[in-house]
């Protein structure tokens, strides 16, 4: 009966089918202290990867006597308190700030970027700290600027489904409170519980529901952005037409804070869906995981709203380091599939003659359904229900906790044509052999998006060399993007030219020094270094 699973039956059929609430979700798991390395043990980014530092101001007490009149009991400077946010969460990349600041408005950002330029003080603007590029932390002594405090709601229009906010609110937080008001926000994340929205601005990020929602750059409507100078650019737009003159906000999106600080963001916001049905399906090849993409595609349509692969690997180790237990096992490769509509009949009937013809037709091997079940909402049977499509999501969101707790990390965020999308993964564990602890693949198969994932037990050069430039050189033949959704940051600045020609990347130049002649904004990012 639908609502008690059946842990048990043939393999060639779906072993159990429960409910699940929209908004049911794990929290976000990707905090500061997440990460089972202690701070100590994070080489100096500077030291690991040989950087001079620019001929920037270093600070003095009469700076950080400015700060404190500014914004009193809002500068950090205790030694203690700064570590956690001298380093990245995944402990790879480290700094040495000596200060950090926590500004609530667009002018005192203001107010700090003005003196920061007239003293050449180089700035890092940091959201949640949750990038996995080494993009929001220092790798000098930049003075931090947190957003952290700037987490008010300004407005919220029902009839548009218009949100204003500033930069530092909680993406989860946000999403809670656009449920109560029956939206949703059109992007979610693995890091939503820790990350701020003007740092998801900041990288353009990607996310879960980008296949039915599409990217920021589409749904962000106005940005406040306060320029190196100290100069706010005030155009947070509340339209979603407006068609005159440059779009100056798709600069700042995806600029990593290279531009300018983005203080606060207008988003269009899609209704809560009334129907959402979960399923995670067995295939036993990456050929079966693709037929299965297509036919969800051409059989779902419209309620497609997420689709998301993980190799046998990530399973295991989601299981290993995290305890988190699968209803299904016993495949090479594991597709998650979710749809969300308004007619709960109507979904469940499309979904069950996709799966219908999945299994007969032998492209998935077994699998688990969560379907929107009204009836059984007040039965005793709902927390539980809950839990199990927790777990579900579980299983694939967290797969970056666990590799973290795997050992060293090598990460590599892949834009990729859907049919080659596997290829790279099969290639690096032939030519990394048993240099590389694991090589494991997953990602977004809607958007053609691969995470690959190298762990070993510790950092080596050594090892690093063995998978760059060849990861990037790979990528470029097939005409594919070195970064999807993570940026670039610190780490594959350099390697742009892979996805961008010369002449893009000498405009991108021109852009920041424009903007930003002295680079001051988070320098040593985003952009190779000029020779």
């Amino acid at each position: 009966a639908r609502g008690i699973p059946q842990q048990s039956g043939p393999p060639a059929v779906l072993t159990s089918v429960v409910s699940r609430p929209w908004g049911v979700r794990p929290r976000g798991r990707r905090a500061l202290h997440a990460a089972s390395s202690s701070l100590q043990e994070v080489m100096l980014t500077s030291e690991r990867y040989g950087v001079q530092r620019l001929p920037f101001s270093r600070l003095s007490d009469s700076d950080v006597a400015f700060f404190e009149q500014t914004m009193p009991g809002r500068v950090i400077t205790n030694p203690e308190e700064l570590k956690p946010f001298n380093v990245d969460w995944l402990k790879s990349v480290r700094g040495c700030s000596k200060l950090m600041l926590k500004p609530r408005t667009t002018a005192e950002v203001s107010q700090v970027l003005r003196y920061c330029y007239e003293r050449n003080l180089a700035v890092n603007p940091q959201g949640g700290n949750t990038g996995l590029v080494g993009g929001s932390v220092p790798v000098f002594d930049e003075i931090i600027l947190s957003t952290v405090l700037m987490n008010r709601i300004v407005s919220f229009d029902k009839v548009s489904g218009i949100l204003v906010c500033q930069a530092g609110c909680i993406l989860e937080k946000l999403n809670e409170y656009l449920e109560e008001q029956g939206f949703i926000m059109p992007l979610d994340l693995g890091a939503k519980g820790s990350c701020h929205i003007g740092g998801n601005v900041a990288t353009n990020a990607g996310g879960l529901r980008l296949l039915r929602y599409g990217c920021l750059r589409g749904t962000v409507l106005g940005l406040e952005v306060v320029l190196a100078d100290g100069s706010a650019l005030d155009c947070l737009a509340s339209l979603r037409k407006d068609n005159t003159g440059y779009d100056l906000k798709q600069l700042f999106i995806g600029s990593e804070g290279t531009l300018g600080v983005i203080t606060a963001v207008s988003i269009l916001c899609p209704q809560k869906p009334k129907a959402v049905n979960l399923a995670f399906l067995g295939c036993q090849s990456f050929a079966k995981v693709l037929e299965t993409f297509t036919t969800c595609r051409a059989m779902l349509g419209e309620i497609l709203s997420a689709c998301e692969f993980m190799d046998e690997k990530c399973l295991e180790l989601v299981e290993r380091h995290l305890k988190l237990s699968s209803p299904v096992t016993g495949s090479p490769f594991y597709v998650l599939i979710e749809t969300s509509g308004s007619n709960s009949a109507h979904d469940e009937e499309k979904l069950n003659n996709f799966l219908e013809q999945a299994m007969t037709s032998g492209v998935v091997s077994d699998g688990t359904v969560a379907m929107d079940d009204k009836k059984i909402k007040a039965s005793t049977w709902f927390i539980w229900i809950c839990l199990i499509c927790q777990m579900l999501w579980s299983l694939r969101e967290r797969i970056t906790e666990a590799l973290t707790h795997d050992g060293y990390v090598y990460k590599y965020d892949i834009s990729l044509p859907v049919g080659r999308l596997y290829d790279l993964v099969t290639d690096m564990r032939a030519r990394l052999g048993r240099s590389a602890k694991n090589v494991v693949g997953y990602g977004h198969l809607g958007d053609g998006n691969l995470h690959l994932n190298i762990t070993a037990e510790s950092y080596s050069h050594s090892l690093l060399d063995a998978i760059e430039p060849f990861v990037y050189e790979w990528t470029a033949r097939y005409n594919g993007s070195i970064s999807a959704e993570h940026g670039l940051g610190f780490k594959k600045k350099q390697f742009i030219q892979y996805s961008k020609p010369n002449e893009a990347v000498f405009l991108m130049q021109r852009f920041k020094a424009m903007l930003d002649p002295k680079g001051i904004l988070n320098p040593y990012k985003t952009l190779p270094s000029r020779s």
